[in-house]
C-alpha cells in the first residue's frame, strides 16, 4: 500500500528556537531533523516499512533538494523500497500537495497519509483492520491533546470557573496526521483546498469520516521543548516508536 509523506514544510516553529542552528534550518526541510543519527523522515519511513508498507511518494517543497542529496547518499539503505520524489511547490498547501500526486495514486483502492512530524507506536495493522471493518472515505488517529495547555472553563457571561492543564483529564483530542483515505477521497477535495477543512467538512456531512481512537505513544515535534524530549527519550532507549527493533 502507499504512504504519502508531506515533506514540504518550512517547520518556522521548530527553526525559530534553535538560535544556534539557523543554518540547519536555512539548508534542509523540517523531516531532516535527525533524531540521533537519521532525519524524522527515516523513523517514519521505517516505522511503515515494519508494518509491510515500502511504497512511498514523498511530496518535497521547502529545501527539495535537501531530501533528494539524502537519498542518493543513503540509496543502498532502501534497495527494497519504491520512493518517489515529487516537488509539490513552495508555498503549497497540504491538501494541494497530496491532489498533485493524484494520478500516482489512480489505481490504489486505499492508501496512507502522514504529516511527518509525528512518532507513534500504534498498530497499523489494528488500524488498517478498523479503517476496512468501517467502510468509510477516510480515517484519522485520533489522540488525547498533549499535557501542558491550559484549558479555560467559562460561564456564558465570560467569567472563568475553572482553569487546568492537564487535557487529559477532560478527554479532549486532536488529530495525529496519521490518515487512510480511499481512493473516493479525491471526489471530496479540489484542486487549491487545504487537507482538513473543506474535503474533511464535506466528508463529516456525509457520514464518511472516522476516527481511531489511541491512548498509546504518540508525540509531535512542532518546537523546540518537543525535539528536546524526544532526543532525552531516544538517548535512554525509550523509544516505543521505534517497533522495527523489538
Amino acid at each position: 500500500m502507499k504512504v504519502v509523506l508531506f515533506c514540504g514544510g518550512f517547520g518556522m516553529r521548530m527553526g525559530k528556537f534553535f538560535q544556534n542552528k539557523s543554518e540547519f534550518f536555512e539548508n534542509n526541510p523540517k523531516p531532516m531533523l535527525l533524531i540521533g543519527n537519521q532525519p524524522i523522515l527515516w523513523h517514519i519511513m521505517k516505522y511503515y516499512a515494519h508494518f509491510g508498507h515500502r511504497d512511498f511518494i514523498l511530496c518535497l517543497g521547502y529545501k527539495a533538494e535537501s531530501i533528494k542529496e539524502y537519498f542518493k547518499t543513503n540509496n543502498d539503505h532502501f534497495a527494497d523500497w519504491n520512493i518517489q520524489l515529487v516537488d509539490t511547490g513552495l508555498n503549497t498547501k497540504i491538501g494541494q500537495r497530496l491532489f498533485s500526486v493524484k494520478d500516482l495514486l489512480q489505481n490504489d483502492d486505499v492508501f496512507m497519509v502522514n504529516y511527518t512530524d509525528g512518532l507513534s507506536d500504534v498498530d497499523l495493522n489494528a488500524y488498517l483492520d478498523y479503517f476496512i471493518k468501517h467502510d468509510k472515505v477516510a480515517s484519522l488517529l485520533s489522540v488525547k491533546a498533549p499535557l501542558g495547555f491550559h484549558h479555560v472553563i467559562s460561564n456564558k457571561n465570560g467569567i472563568v470557573e475553572n482553569i487546568n492543564d492537564g487535557l487529559g483529564n477532560y478527554d479532549l483530542r486532536i488529530n495525529a496526521g496519521f490518515f487512510i483515505f480511499k481512493n473516493e477521497f479525491f471526489n471530496y477535495i479540489k484542486d487549491g483546498e487545504e487537507l482538513v477543512d473543506e474535503p474533511f467538512e464535506r466528508l463529516i456531512k456525509q457520514g464518511q469520516l472516522i476516527s481511531y481512537i489511541y491512548d498509546g505513544f504518540w508525540k509531535n515535534i512542532d518546537n523546540y521543548k518537543d525535539k528536546i524530549e524526544i532526543d532525552e527519550m531516544y538517548e535512554k532507549n525509550n523509544s516505543p516508536w521505534i517497533l522495527w527493533e523489538d
